[in-house]
Protein backbone atom coordinates (compact mmCIF):
# COMPACT_ATOMS: atom_id res chain seq x y z
CA UNK A 1 0.00 0.00 0.00
CA UNK A 2 1.29 3.43 -1.00
CA UNK A 3 1.06 6.16 1.68
CA UNK A 4 1.75 9.79 0.85
CA UNK A 5 2.93 12.01 3.70
CA UNK A 6 2.26 15.72 3.32
CA UNK A 7 5.09 17.74 4.86
CA UNK A 8 8.74 17.02 5.68
CA UNK A 9 9.16 18.64 9.06
CA UNK A 10 10.12 16.47 12.00
CA UNK A 11 6.59 15.04 12.21
CA UNK A 12 6.40 14.23 8.51
CA UNK A 13 9.85 12.63 8.29
CA UNK A 14 9.40 10.50 11.42
CA UNK A 15 5.99 9.46 10.10
CA UNK A 16 7.54 8.43 6.79
CA UNK A 17 10.26 6.49 8.61
CA UNK A 18 7.94 4.49 10.86
CA UNK A 19 5.50 3.79 8.02
CA UNK A 20 8.34 2.50 5.84
CA UNK A 21 9.54 0.33 8.75
CA UNK A 22 6.01 -1.07 8.98
CA UNK A 23 6.16 -2.17 5.36
CA UNK A 24 4.31 0.60 3.54
CA UNK A 25 5.47 2.17 0.28
CA UNK A 26 5.97 5.81 1.25
CA UNK A 27 6.40 9.14 -0.51
CA UNK A 28 6.64 12.64 0.95
CA UNK A 29 5.66 16.03 -0.49
CA UNK A 30 7.57 19.09 0.74
CA UNK A 31 7.57 22.65 -0.63
CA UNK A 32 11.09 23.44 0.61
CA UNK A 33 14.32 22.17 -0.94
CA UNK A 34 15.03 19.77 1.95
CA UNK A 35 13.53 18.60 5.20
CA UNK A 36 13.08 20.65 8.39
CA UNK A 37 13.46 24.16 6.98
CA UNK A 38 10.39 25.66 8.65
CA UNK A 39 8.97 25.01 12.15
CA UNK A 40 11.42 22.18 12.87
CA UNK A 41 14.46 24.21 11.89
CA UNK A 42 15.62 25.96 15.07
CA UNK A 43 13.42 25.07 18.03
CA UNK A 44 14.56 25.00 21.66
CA UNK A 45 16.23 21.61 21.29
CA UNK A 46 14.57 19.96 24.30
CA UNK A 47 13.10 16.49 24.58
CA UNK A 48 11.06 17.70 27.55
CA UNK A 49 9.18 14.70 28.86
CA UNK A 50 8.99 16.51 32.18
CA UNK A 51 6.85 19.31 30.78
CA UNK A 52 3.52 17.61 30.00
CA UNK A 53 1.42 20.40 31.52
CA UNK A 54 -0.13 22.32 28.61
CA UNK A 55 -0.04 26.08 28.15
CA UNK A 56 -3.79 25.89 28.77
CA UNK A 57 -3.89 25.52 32.55
CA UNK A 58 -5.72 27.32 35.39
CA UNK A 59 -2.95 29.89 35.87
CA UNK A 60 -2.70 30.82 32.18
CA UNK A 61 -5.46 33.49 31.94
CA UNK A 62 -4.11 35.59 34.82
CA UNK A 63 -0.55 35.16 33.60
CA UNK A 64 -1.54 36.37 30.13
CA UNK A 65 -3.31 39.40 31.63
CA UNK A 66 -0.20 40.24 33.65
CA UNK A 67 1.87 40.29 30.46
CA UNK A 68 -0.72 42.21 28.41
CA UNK A 69 0.73 45.18 26.52
CA UNK A 70 4.38 44.16 26.87
CA UNK A 71 6.12 43.72 23.53
CA UNK A 72 8.69 41.38 25.10
CA UNK A 73 6.12 39.34 27.08
CA UNK A 74 6.55 35.55 27.04
CA UNK A 75 2.98 35.30 25.73
CA UNK A 76 1.82 37.98 23.27
CA UNK A 77 -1.69 38.06 21.81
CA UNK A 78 -2.18 40.29 18.77
CA UNK A 79 -5.93 40.48 18.06
CA UNK A 80 -7.03 40.24 14.43
CA UNK A 81 -10.40 40.43 12.72
CA UNK A 82 -10.06 36.67 12.35
CA UNK A 83 -12.83 34.34 13.46
CA UNK A 84 -10.42 31.40 13.64
CA UNK A 85 -8.14 33.27 16.05
CA UNK A 86 -10.96 34.19 18.42
CA UNK A 87 -12.55 30.75 18.26
CA UNK A 88 -9.18 29.19 19.10
CA UNK A 89 -8.65 31.64 21.99
CA UNK A 90 -12.07 30.83 23.48
CA UNK A 91 -11.39 27.09 23.15
CA UNK A 92 -8.02 27.65 24.84
CA UNK A 93 -9.74 29.31 27.81
CA UNK A 94 -12.10 26.34 28.13
CA UNK A 95 -9.11 23.98 28.25
CA UNK A 96 -7.76 25.97 31.22
CA UNK A 97 -10.41 24.40 33.46
CA UNK A 98 -8.74 22.15 36.09
CA UNK A 99 -10.38 18.89 34.99
CA UNK A 100 -9.49 19.47 31.35
CA UNK A 101 -5.91 20.44 32.23
CA UNK A 102 -5.50 17.25 34.23
CA UNK A 103 -6.86 15.11 31.39
CA UNK A 104 -4.66 16.82 28.79
CA UNK A 105 -1.56 16.58 31.01
CA UNK A 106 -2.05 12.83 31.44
CA UNK A 107 -2.49 12.30 27.69
CA UNK A 108 0.62 14.32 26.82
CA UNK A 109 2.67 12.59 29.52
CA UNK A 110 1.79 9.09 28.28
CA UNK A 111 2.68 10.00 24.71
CA UNK A 112 5.91 11.74 25.80
CA UNK A 113 7.15 8.72 27.78
CA UNK A 114 6.37 6.42 24.85
CA UNK A 115 8.01 8.83 22.40
CA UNK A 116 11.24 9.01 24.39
CA UNK A 117 11.54 5.22 24.25
CA UNK A 118 10.92 5.25 20.48
CA UNK A 119 13.57 7.94 19.99
CA UNK A 120 16.16 5.98 21.95
CA UNK A 121 15.40 2.84 19.93
CA UNK A 122 15.62 4.74 16.64
CA UNK A 123 18.94 6.31 17.66
CA UNK A 124 20.37 2.91 18.61
CA UNK A 125 19.18 1.43 15.30
CA UNK A 126 20.43 4.18 12.99
CA UNK A 127 23.36 5.74 14.86
CA UNK A 128 22.11 9.20 13.83
CA UNK A 129 24.18 12.05 15.28
CA UNK A 130 22.47 15.36 16.01
CA UNK A 131 24.41 16.99 18.88
CA UNK A 132 22.25 15.15 21.38
CA UNK A 133 22.97 15.08 25.10
CA UNK A 134 21.38 12.79 27.68
CA UNK A 135 21.94 15.02 30.69
CA UNK A 136 18.36 15.84 31.61
CA UNK A 137 16.64 19.19 32.06
CA UNK A 138 16.87 21.56 35.02
CA UNK A 139 13.72 23.62 35.58
CA UNK A 140 15.06 26.73 37.34
CA UNK A 141 13.20 28.87 39.86
CA UNK A 142 14.37 32.32 40.93
CA UNK A 143 11.96 33.03 43.78
CA UNK A 144 10.85 31.10 46.85
CA UNK A 145 7.23 31.24 45.68
CA UNK A 146 8.06 29.76 42.27
CA UNK A 147 10.25 27.11 43.87
CA UNK A 148 7.49 26.04 46.24
CA UNK A 149 5.01 25.82 43.36
CA UNK A 150 7.48 23.95 41.15
CA UNK A 151 8.47 21.52 43.90
CA UNK A 152 4.85 20.43 44.23
CA UNK A 153 5.01 19.10 40.65
CA UNK A 154 7.61 16.45 41.45
CA UNK A 155 5.19 13.87 42.94
CA UNK A 156 2.71 14.62 40.16
CA UNK A 157 5.33 13.84 37.53
CA UNK A 158 6.39 10.68 39.37
CA UNK A 159 2.75 9.55 39.34
CA UNK A 160 2.82 9.94 35.55
CA UNK A 161 5.92 7.76 35.28
CA UNK A 162 8.32 10.69 34.81
CA UNK A 163 11.33 10.87 37.11
CA UNK A 164 11.83 14.27 38.76
CA UNK A 165 13.51 15.42 41.93
CA UNK A 166 13.62 18.68 43.81
CA UNK A 167 17.09 20.24 44.00
CA UNK A 168 18.55 22.83 46.32
CA UNK A 169 20.77 25.56 44.92
CA UNK A 170 23.90 23.57 45.77
CA UNK A 171 22.51 20.47 44.08
CA UNK A 172 21.76 22.57 40.97
CA UNK A 173 25.38 23.68 40.83
CA UNK A 174 26.52 20.09 41.20
CA UNK A 175 24.44 19.09 38.18
CA UNK A 176 25.40 22.16 36.11
CA UNK A 177 28.55 24.00 37.31
CA UNK A 178 27.99 26.79 34.76
CA UNK A 179 25.25 28.08 37.08
CA UNK A 180 27.77 28.88 39.84
CA UNK A 181 27.61 32.66 39.35
CA UNK A 182 23.81 32.51 39.84
CA UNK A 183 24.07 30.97 43.31
CA UNK A 184 22.62 34.05 45.04
CA UNK A 185 19.72 34.33 42.59
CA UNK A 186 18.63 30.71 42.36
CA UNK A 187 15.95 29.47 44.75
CA UNK A 188 16.21 25.87 43.54
CA UNK A 189 15.19 23.62 40.66
CA UNK A 190 13.32 20.56 39.53
CA UNK A 191 15.62 18.08 37.79
CA UNK A 192 14.32 15.59 35.21
CA UNK A 193 17.20 13.16 34.51
CA UNK A 194 15.49 11.28 31.66
CA UNK A 195 15.02 14.37 29.48
CA UNK A 196 17.38 15.02 26.58
CA UNK A 197 18.41 17.74 24.18
CA UNK A 198 19.52 17.82 20.57
CA UNK A 199 19.25 19.56 17.21
CA UNK A 200 15.84 18.68 15.73
CA UNK A 201 16.82 19.96 12.29
CA UNK A 202 19.96 17.81 12.08
CA UNK A 203 17.99 14.82 13.35
CA UNK A 204 15.23 15.30 10.78
CA UNK A 205 17.56 15.82 7.84
CA UNK A 206 19.70 12.82 8.80
CA UNK A 207 16.59 10.65 9.18
CA UNK A 208 15.28 11.86 5.81
CA UNK A 209 18.51 10.62 4.20
CA UNK A 210 18.13 7.24 5.93
CA UNK A 211 14.50 7.07 4.86
CA UNK A 212 15.40 7.82 1.23
CA UNK A 213 18.01 5.06 1.36
CA UNK A 214 15.27 2.74 2.61
CA UNK A 215 13.07 3.57 -0.39
CA UNK A 216 11.00 6.58 0.72
CA UNK A 217 10.54 9.01 -2.20
CA UNK A 218 10.81 12.71 -1.39
CA UNK A 219 9.19 15.27 -3.71
CA UNK A 220 11.04 18.44 -2.67
CA UNK A 221 10.25 21.93 -3.98
CA UNK A 222 6.73 20.68 -4.62
CA UNK A 223 3.90 22.90 -3.37
CA UNK A 224 0.51 21.44 -2.48
CA UNK A 225 -2.24 23.59 -4.03
CA UNK A 226 -5.25 21.39 -3.20
CA UNK A 227 -6.21 18.11 -1.60
CA UNK A 228 -8.73 16.66 -4.06
CA UNK A 229 -11.63 14.85 -2.40
CA UNK A 230 -14.38 12.90 -4.13
CA UNK A 231 -17.06 10.60 -2.79
CA UNK A 232 -15.73 10.42 0.76
CA UNK A 233 -12.14 9.63 -0.20
CA UNK A 234 -9.05 11.61 -1.15
CA UNK A 235 -8.56 11.35 -4.89
CA UNK A 236 -5.08 12.88 -5.05
CA UNK A 237 -2.90 15.89 -4.28
CA UNK A 238 -2.76 18.78 -6.74
CA UNK A 239 0.78 20.16 -6.78
CA UNK A 240 3.02 22.71 -8.47
CA UNK A 241 6.69 21.82 -8.95
CA UNK A 242 9.76 24.08 -8.83
CA UNK A 243 9.33 25.00 -12.51
CA UNK A 244 5.70 26.03 -12.11
CA UNK A 245 4.30 22.89 -13.72
CA UNK A 246 1.10 21.51 -12.21
CA UNK A 247 -0.15 17.98 -11.80
CA UNK A 248 -1.67 15.48 -9.39
CA UNK A 249 0.15 12.96 -7.20
CA UNK A 250 -1.79 9.89 -6.11
CA UNK A 251 -1.51 7.26 -3.39
CA UNK A 252 -3.75 4.84 -1.51
CA UNK A 253 -3.60 6.62 1.84
CA UNK A 254 -2.62 10.18 2.82
CA UNK A 255 -1.20 11.60 6.06
CA UNK A 256 -1.39 15.33 6.82
CA UNK A 257 1.74 16.54 8.66
CA UNK A 258 1.59 20.15 7.51
CA UNK A 259 1.73 21.92 10.85
CA UNK A 260 -0.16 25.21 10.93
CA UNK A 261 -0.88 25.08 7.20
CA UNK A 262 -2.91 21.87 7.12
CA UNK A 263 -6.10 23.48 8.42
CA UNK A 264 -6.68 25.55 5.27
CA UNK A 265 -6.10 22.64 2.91
CA UNK A 266 -8.62 20.29 4.54
CA UNK A 267 -11.36 22.82 5.36
CA UNK A 268 -12.84 22.86 1.79
CA UNK A 269 -14.16 19.31 2.28
CA UNK A 270 -15.53 19.85 5.76
CA UNK A 271 -12.60 18.88 7.98
CA UNK A 272 -12.04 21.27 10.89
CA UNK A 273 -8.64 21.18 12.55
CA UNK A 274 -8.55 23.21 15.79
CA UNK A 275 -5.03 24.43 15.08
CA UNK A 276 -3.69 27.97 15.27
CA UNK A 277 -0.10 29.09 14.54
CA UNK A 278 1.78 30.15 17.68
CA UNK A 279 4.97 31.94 16.70
CA UNK A 280 8.08 31.05 18.68
CA UNK A 281 11.53 32.63 18.59
CA UNK A 282 15.05 31.36 19.08
CA UNK A 283 18.62 32.58 18.85
CA UNK A 284 21.62 30.36 18.21
CA UNK A 285 25.03 31.62 19.31
CA UNK A 286 28.58 30.22 19.12
CA UNK A 287 30.06 29.10 22.44
CA UNK A 288 33.14 31.09 23.46
CA UNK A 289 33.83 29.54 26.87
CA UNK A 290 32.55 25.95 27.27
CA UNK A 291 33.25 25.97 31.01
CA UNK A 292 30.81 28.85 31.51
CA UNK A 293 28.15 27.58 29.09
CA UNK A 294 25.61 25.00 30.30
CA UNK A 295 25.56 21.51 28.84
CA UNK A 296 22.51 20.45 30.85
CA UNK A 297 19.40 21.79 29.13
CA UNK A 298 17.71 24.53 31.17
CA UNK A 299 14.21 25.94 31.49
CA UNK A 300 13.73 29.28 33.19
CA UNK A 301 10.20 28.79 34.49
CA UNK A 302 9.64 32.47 35.28
CA UNK A 303 10.47 33.70 31.78
CA UNK A 304 9.39 30.60 29.79
CA UNK A 305 12.83 30.50 28.19
CA UNK A 306 14.79 27.32 27.44
CA UNK A 307 18.38 26.78 26.39
CA UNK A 308 20.17 23.73 25.05
CA UNK A 309 23.80 23.04 24.22
CA UNK A 310 24.18 21.86 20.63
CA UNK A 311 27.84 21.00 20.22
CA UNK A 312 29.75 24.27 19.95
CA UNK A 313 26.50 26.29 19.82
CA UNK A 314 23.93 27.33 22.39
CA UNK A 315 20.27 27.50 21.37
CA UNK A 316 18.04 29.78 23.46
CA UNK A 317 14.32 29.85 22.69
CA UNK A 318 11.04 31.05 24.07
CA UNK A 319 7.98 33.24 23.81
CA UNK A 320 4.64 32.53 22.19
CA UNK A 321 2.98 35.02 19.87
CA UNK A 322 -0.54 34.67 18.48
CA UNK A 323 -0.30 36.78 15.36
CA UNK A 324 -1.74 34.74 12.52
CA UNK A 325 0.65 33.46 9.87
CA UNK A 326 3.09 36.34 10.24
CA UNK A 327 6.66 35.01 10.21
CA UNK A 328 8.51 38.32 10.47
CA UNK A 329 11.10 38.53 13.22
CA UNK A 330 10.19 41.03 15.92
CA UNK A 331 13.53 42.53 17.07
CA UNK A 332 12.18 43.29 20.56
CA UNK A 333 11.27 39.66 21.18
CA UNK A 334 14.63 38.36 19.98
CA UNK A 335 16.38 41.00 22.05
CA UNK A 336 14.53 39.82 25.16
CA UNK A 337 15.99 36.34 24.62
CA UNK A 338 19.48 37.75 24.07
CA UNK A 339 19.16 39.90 27.18
CA UNK A 340 18.24 36.79 29.17
CA UNK A 341 21.27 34.97 27.79
CA UNK A 342 23.68 37.78 28.58
CA UNK A 343 22.27 38.21 32.10
CA UNK A 344 22.48 34.49 32.88
CA UNK A 345 25.77 33.62 31.14
CA UNK A 346 27.62 36.90 30.45
CA UNK A 347 30.54 36.59 28.04
CA UNK A 348 30.15 32.83 27.61
CA UNK A 349 28.80 33.08 24.05
CA UNK A 350 29.29 35.31 21.02
CA UNK A 351 26.14 37.45 21.14
CA UNK A 352 27.27 39.48 18.12
CA UNK A 353 27.12 36.35 15.95
CA UNK A 354 23.60 35.37 17.04
CA UNK A 355 21.38 33.75 14.41
CA UNK A 356 17.78 34.82 14.92
CA UNK A 357 14.87 32.59 13.91
CA UNK A 358 11.12 32.31 14.21
CA UNK A 359 8.69 29.53 13.37
CA UNK A 360 4.95 28.84 13.53
CA UNK A 361 4.15 26.09 16.00
CA UNK A 362 0.85 24.32 15.20
CA UNK A 363 -1.03 24.43 18.49
CA UNK A 364 -4.37 22.94 19.47
CA UNK A 365 -6.22 24.67 22.35
CA UNK A 366 -5.52 21.68 24.60
CA UNK A 367 -1.91 21.20 23.40
CA UNK A 368 -2.83 17.57 22.70
CA UNK A 369 -1.85 16.67 19.10
CA UNK A 370 -4.27 15.30 16.52
CA UNK A 371 -3.27 11.74 15.64
CA UNK A 372 -5.43 9.24 13.82
CA UNK A 373 -8.11 8.93 11.17
CA UNK A 374 -9.70 11.82 9.31
CA UNK A 375 -13.21 12.03 7.88
CA UNK A 376 -12.37 10.76 4.36
CA UNK A 377 -11.75 7.02 4.43
CA UNK A 378 -8.12 7.26 3.30
CA UNK A 379 -7.04 10.40 5.19
CA UNK A 380 -4.97 10.45 8.40
CA UNK A 381 -3.56 13.16 10.65
CA UNK A 382 -0.36 13.57 12.64
CA UNK A 383 -0.29 17.25 13.48
CA UNK A 384 -0.96 19.93 16.11
CA UNK A 385 1.98 19.24 18.43
CA UNK A 386 2.51 22.87 19.42
CA UNK A 387 5.65 23.41 21.48
CA UNK A 388 6.24 19.65 21.90
CA UNK A 389 6.85 18.59 18.31
CA UNK A 390 10.43 17.44 19.00
CA UNK A 391 9.42 15.72 22.24
CA UNK A 392 6.46 13.82 20.76
CA UNK A 393 7.61 13.23 17.17
CA UNK A 394 8.84 9.63 17.33
CA UNK A 395 6.00 8.45 19.56
CA UNK A 396 3.34 10.10 17.41
CA UNK A 397 4.77 8.60 14.22
CA UNK A 398 5.14 5.13 15.72
CA UNK A 399 1.60 5.24 17.11
CA UNK A 400 0.15 6.38 13.78
CA UNK A 401 1.97 3.57 11.95
CA UNK A 402 0.46 1.07 14.40
CA UNK A 403 -3.04 2.45 13.83
CA UNK A 404 -2.61 2.39 10.05
CA UNK A 405 -1.55 -1.25 10.29
CA UNK A 406 -4.78 -2.01 12.16
CA UNK A 407 -2.95 -2.71 15.42
CA UNK A 408 -4.11 -1.62 18.89
CA UNK A 409 -3.13 1.88 19.98
CA UNK A 410 0.27 1.64 21.70
CA UNK A 411 -0.40 4.53 24.11
CA UNK A 412 -3.00 3.87 26.79
CA UNK A 413 -5.95 6.27 27.07
CA UNK A 414 -4.64 8.70 24.46
CA UNK A 415 -7.45 10.41 22.48
CA UNK A 416 -6.51 9.11 19.03
CA UNK A 417 -8.87 10.32 16.31
CA UNK A 418 -11.44 7.67 15.37
CA UNK A 419 -12.64 7.03 11.84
Amino acid sequence: MHVMVLGAGITGVTTAWFLAKAGFEVSVIERQGEAALETSHANGGQISISHPEPWANPSAPMTALRWLGREDAPLLFRPHADLEQWAWALAFLRECLPARTQRNTQAIARLAVYSAAQLRALRAETGIAYDHLERGILHLFFSAKEFAHGSAKAPQLEALGIRARVCSTDECLGIEPALAHLRDQLAGALYAPDDESGDACRFTQALAIRAAEAGVRFHYRTTITRIAQQGGTIDGIDVRDRDGRTGMLKADQYVVCLGSYGRKLVSPFGEHLPIYPVKGYSVTVPVLDPSRTPSVSLTDESRRIVCSRLGDRLRVAGTAELNGFDTAINPARCQAILDWLESRFPGATDIAAAQRWTGLRPATPSNVPLIGHGGPSNLWYNTGHGTLGWTLACGSASALAALMCGNPAPVRDFPFLPR
